[in-house]
């Protein structure tokens, strides 16, 4: 096998976690070799499926990958351990976007990340953090936890309930800054603030809302009434946005959208989003669309 193939492999995977322990040790060394892939850089790839302008991309909820492994289900928008499709490596710098269900009294035990942001959103149940930092933290619906792996941490994650399903999504992004010294933070926000309005979880800016990281990325979210509608603007001239439906239907740029679709744009300084549905709930992440 080649080197192109082995990296290649190796970002697959041969389990749920070999591609993020794979994946932190080629960023660091292997920089070329990832662009060779095209995994570094401009790129969402669209095909005839997912393109529906120049600078538009839609990706259905159907069309994702998806891994059952009894305790966990999960569903990826972009590749990710065995799902692999060269046309969903990534958007931008947003690497991984997974949706998972775990079991009561399971989860993921100590593994390895380094180089990477690593975002966690409860949507329901309550997941225990353990990593080599000496963190010790319950994450809920409501809160936001963010990792900068930087030169290296380990990390679990558990149910802490044992007869309730805990989901949440798990979300990577490639930082600006390599090697950084890494850091843990979580908060806990107020969900009346993103009624019929875009409430920030996550920046570049420490002293901002929501948490932040290394990369100037901006997330928002926001539970509308049906037929509520806002303009989303750019906050910095190149970024583009990906949004993703947590739940109920959209018009997003003339486009519509329903339960768990993930809607791409760039090249624009703003977008028009729309609620066709009550109580319908959306991410947004503005990100860079380069490395």
């Amino acid at each position: 096998m080649d080197r192109k193939g082995f990296l290649q492999k190796g970002l697959l995977g041969t389990g749920i976690f070999a591609a993020s322990a794979v994946l932190g040790n080629v960023i660091k060394n292997d920089i070329d070799e990832l662009k060779q892939l095209d995994i570094i850089g401009f790129n969402h790839l669209p095909n005839s499926n997912s393109k529906i302008m120049e600078n538009t991309i839609i990706h259905r909820a159907e069309t994702r990958g998806h891994a059952n492994h009894g305790w966990l289900n999960s569903y990826h928008s972009f590749s990710f351990a065995n799902y692999y499709n060269p046309e969903r490596m990534h958007f931008g710098v947003l690497r991984v976007l997974n949706d998972d269900t775990v079991d009561g009294g399971k989860g993921f035990g100590k593994h390895p990340h380094d180089n990477m942001e690593i975002i966690s959103i409860p949507l329901e149940g309550d997941l225990e953090h353990k990593d080599s930092m000496n963190n010790v933290a319950v994450i809920k619906h409501g809160d936001i936890q963010v990792l900068s792996a930087g030169t290296g941490i380990q990390h679990s994650e558990y149910n802490k309930n044992a007869n309730i399903p805990a989901k949440f999504l798990q979300i990577w992004v490639f930082p600006n800054k390599k090697n950084v010294t890494p850091r843990y933070d979580q908060i806990t926000l107020n969900l009346a603030d993103r009624h019929n309005k875009l409430q920030q979880i996550l920046s570049p800016e420490p002293n901002d809302a929501g948490v932040w990281i290394h990369q100037d990325a901006w997330f928002h979210l926001g539970k509308f009434d049906k037929d509520f509608a806002t303009d989303y603007k750019i906050k910095k001239e190149g970024n583009g946005v990906y949004a993703f439906i947590l739940k109920g239907d959209f018009t997003i740029e003339g486009q519509k959208v329903g339960n768990r679709d993930g809607f791409g744009i760039w090249d624009v300084k703003q977008v028009n989003i729309k609620a066709e549905s009550p109580d319908a709930d959306i991410l947004v992440m503005e990100v860079p669309m380069n490395v």
